[in-house]
């Protein structure tokens, strides 16, 4: 499973969804978000702006990562 190490106490999920190369844009983990797309510790999540902090799990497009601070 991937991971994404973070320095701050979280990271918005957006922001993690580009950082592990899942999607392309701030504009394209938008669209996959508010779709119903993406997972945080297996409940779909609508907010982009969703704090995610050291061991929550996202899963997209059949793609895993693991937030480590």
């Amino acid at each position: 499973m991937d991971s994404i190490t973070i320095r701050e106490d979280y990271i918005k999920l957006g922001q993690a969804l580009k950082l592990a190369g899942l999607v392309d844009s701030g504009v394209e983990a938008k669209i996959v978000i508010q779709d119903g797309q993406v997972k945080v510790n297996g409940q779909v999540e609508y907010q982009r702006g969703k704090k995610l902090v050291n061991g929550d799990l996202v899963s997209y497009n059949g793609s895993e990562f693991i937030v480590k601070a």
